[in-house]
């Protein structure tokens, strides 16, 4: 799919070759005279390339980029960033532009990109927002702040991207570190004054927001997620800590200190000497939030107060004490940005998130919600969630993903069993792996549980949802975990159309169709 008009500046700065070999580490000149050529955008794909590009050329698991240059010279590209080996092959093939060259590309991508581009992550606002959950509620929060604060906004993140208000194509929780300046630099052009993304651990121990210049980074918390990538949870909280501390680390810092985690990071952060303040809900820290009153709609009430004793009363319309968790600390992110704390207050009283903790309504008699947690401490919190919302039962379909930390399957089913009165056991995006393998993981933790509730197993993820709303009785609850928002289930490589929201909604429809017939 060709790159969105959106994705990129349509009046880029530019930079010339030399410039950026002048301005990033590492990266040289080659042989051929780069004289009179300028760049205006950079790409790490071939089929994305346009006029004036700089293709990068990095190495991939199966061939190198530089294999594909000739595709991305012939749709425009002037120059080429490479390896040492990218530079053989380009010889090879008699490509003759001008070449980049660096021992380990990847690493630069955003860097140089951020130098074409014109750094245009300093001339906004920038906020960064990393931890296992929280922070696409915490990140769609602090985009409510912010415009309320009278900022035009950007927004990046696993939900989507969206620049002004209007809706761009994503596919990754945070871009290539090309892709993600070029956005920058459209933001910019259209006039956005503040931005924020989540970070995941994967573009912090990749460099994909090198180059980027972070105003304010969040931390909302760690639990174990991505251990298919991540050796083990210190090396998980080793990647996170980078956009706290090194080079690359944020001007300011907020830290949510509810977790062993967050204390761990501010500790990292003060040792290092710099700016840092705390929030919490359970402990002491520079804010807290606390007096908690939910209401019969889900919205909650709460008091922040901050360090200078002052309390301010809050509504999230998100249930759950993780969410006046991610409320505080979207306050105090906002508030740290320059937004007066009257107007964040204002701004995140009615955001909602898709698919997280998002009710499906079709005049039945019990609740039915979708939520996004696919990690065993979300699915436990939201639970306990909705645990306190009903005096009936709780139904719960869940999962969990192919090809990612097979360790947390049992978890996943141990957490939905001890805490659920029926469990249908499904899946969830089973990738390449034999979906009935994913199953008996996720199974054998749900009936490892002593005195558990009653675990099936449906593969299909439909008729399971179908089942789970058809076993519901008037008071209980019906949670469809692990997909959200997603639009699409991925089998053995193949992404089909599959939305858990449009499924919970097609059963309740079905089922009341039933009952007046």
């Amino acid at each position: 799919m060709p790159e969105s008009s959106l994705t990129r500046p349509d009046h880029p700065r530019g930079a010339t070759p030399a410039e950026v070999a002048q301005q990033v580490a590492g990266v040289s000149s080659g042989a051929r005279d780069a004289a009179g050529v300028r760049l205006t955008g950079a790409t790490v794909r071939a089929q994305d390339a346009r006029p004036g590009d700089l293709f990068c050329a990095v190495p991939g698991t199966a061939t190198h980029g530089a294999r594909f240059a000739a595709g991305a010279i012939e749709a425009g590209a002037v120059a080429v960033l490479t390896d040492p080996d990218g530079a053989v092959l380009l010889a090879q093939e008699g490509i003759d532009v001008p070449v980049l060259l660096h021992d380990d590309p990847r690493t630069v991508l955003g860097p140089v990109a951020a130098v074409v581009y014109g750094a245009p992550s300093s001339r906004m606002t920038l906020i960064g927002i990393t931890g296992t959950s929280g922070k696409t509620t915490t990140s769609f929060l602090v985009e409510a702040a912010l415009a309320a604060g009278g900022n035009p906004t950007g927004l990046i993140g696993t939900v989507g991207t969206r620049i002004g208000g209007v809706d761009v194509p994503s596919s990754l929780t945070t871009p290539e570190g090309t892709a993600l300046q070029g956005l920058f630099a459209s933001m910019v052009e259209r006039g956005v004054t503040a931005a924020v993304m989540e970070v995941s651990s994967h573009a912090l121990a990749q460099n994909r927001a090198g180059g980027s210049r972070f105003a304010v980074g969040a931390f909302t918390n760690l639990s174990q997620d991505h251990l298919d990538y991540h050796p083990t949870m210190e090396d998980y909280f080793a990647a996170k800590s980078l956009l706290f501390v090194g080079p690359q680390a944020c001007e300011r810092a907020v830290i949510c200190v509810d977790d062993e985690w967050g204390v761990r990071m501010a500790e990292l952060r003060r040792a290092a000497g710099l700016p840092l303040v705390t929030v919490a809900t359970t402990g002491p820290a520079d804010w807290t939030a606390g007096e908690v009153a939910a209401n019969p709609d889900g919205t909650q009430r709460f008091t922040l107060t901050g360090p200078d004793g002052r309390s301010h009363s809050a509504v999230v319309g998100l249930p759950g004490a993780y969410n006046v968790a991610n409320a505080a600390l979207a306050l105090v992110i906002a508030h740290e940005a320059g937004v007066p704390l009257a107007d964040a207050i204002r701004g995140i009283g009615a955001v909602a998130v898709p698919g997280r903790v998002q009710r499906i309504d079709r005049g039945q008699d019990f609740l039915a919600v979708v939520d996004y947690a696919h990690k065993p401490a979300a699915l436990d919190a939201v639970i306990a969630t909705l645990r306190g919302q009903t005096a009936g039962r709780i139904v719960v379909v869940v999962g969990a993903g192919g090809d990612r930390d097979r360790g947390k399957r049992p978890l996943m089913g141990e957490a939905a069993a001890r805490a659920a009165e029926l469990v249908i056991v499904t899946d969830d995006n089973p990738r390449t792996e034999d979906p009935a393998a994913i199953r008996a993981a996720v199974l054998a933790g749900a009936r490892a549980v002593p005195g558990g509730g009653e675990v099936l197993e449906v593969g299909d993820r439909r008729a399971a949802i179908a089942l789970a709303v058809n076993r519901a009785r008037t008071g209980d609850v019906v949670l469809v975990a692990g997909k959200g928002h997603e639009a699409g289930q991925e089998i053995n490589g193949v992404k089909h159309p599959f939305d858990d929201r449009d499924e919970v909604a097609a059963a309740l429809e079905a089922r009341a169709a039933g009952e007046r017939a």
